[in-house]
């Protein structure tokens, strides 16, 4: 049985064309004209993924979003309006993890999916390190059991992404990463995908270790890429 995507977006067209290109790739698929609709859904049955439009009647996109994320983890791609720079770093403010700009193919959104799926796929693939069980970085802890950042014993609400970024980013300690390279790993895509997801899930980031008081700074490399720096 394929994964579940709930998609909503209050234009038919786009709604068929979506279900179209999503079933014929191997996912099992329920598309509403409204978040409501699909909110109310989820409540009843979870997806293994949501794609939300951001201007829909009734409850927009966004705080959609931010309801599904209050009670899960499941992958959000946000789409938005063309150069709409607002409605992205709002989307990506309330725990989406990745988002198209419209007018986009299907196939870029299938390819979308697929990337976060992977990740997924390996994050649960992955095995505790031999005499390892937890990573350590300035005053966080990241724990292979639990899959969580810790401060002080003080839980991170970092959400999926978040998480697989901070803990490579642990796991490079010693050099500056990449922009390119992060897209690569986290994202598992890179020419396709906009740099400044990777710079907005930084920045999300930082705001969560500042929450639980860790001193822990993520500080740009200009031109490059980030690294990890943990005070003295």
């Amino acid at each position: 049985m394929g994964k579940l995507i709930y998609a909503a977006d209050d234009e038919e067209n786009i709604r068929e064309i979506l279900k179209s290109f999503l079933i014929d790739s191997g996912f099992e698929v329920e598309v509403f004209p409204t978040g409501d609709e699909l909110f109310d859904a989820f409540r009843k049955k979870p997806c293994d993924l949501a794609v939300l439009d951001i201007m829909m009647p009734g409850t927009d996109g966004l705080t959609i979003c931010k309801r599904l994320r209050e009670i899960s983890k499941v992958p959000i791609i946000i789409l938005t309006a063309k150069d709409s720079e607002m409605d992205y770093v709002t989307g990506m403010t309330y725990g989406g993890d990745d988002y198209l700009t419209k007018p986009f193919r299907p196939s870029m959104l299938v390819m979308r999916i697929k990337a976060l799926f992977r990740r997924i796929e390996m994050e649960h693939a992955d095995t505790v390190p031999e005499n390892e069980e937890e990573l350590t970085f300035g005053d966080i802890v990241y724990s292979y059991k639990t899959r969580e950042v810790t401060c002080k014993g003080n839980k991170a609400a970092l959400t999926m992404t978040e998480l697989a970024l901070l803990r490579y980013m642990m796991e490079q300690k010693d050099r500056a990463i990449p922009r390119e390279e992060l897209l690569d790993k986290i994202w598992g895509i890179s020419t396709e995908v906009e740099t400044r997801v990777t710079d907005e899930t930084v920045r999300r980031i930082r705001k969560k270790l500042a929450a639980v008081g860790s001193s822990v700074a993520i500080t740009v490399v200009w031109g490059f890429g980030y690294k990890l720096e943990a005070s003295k």
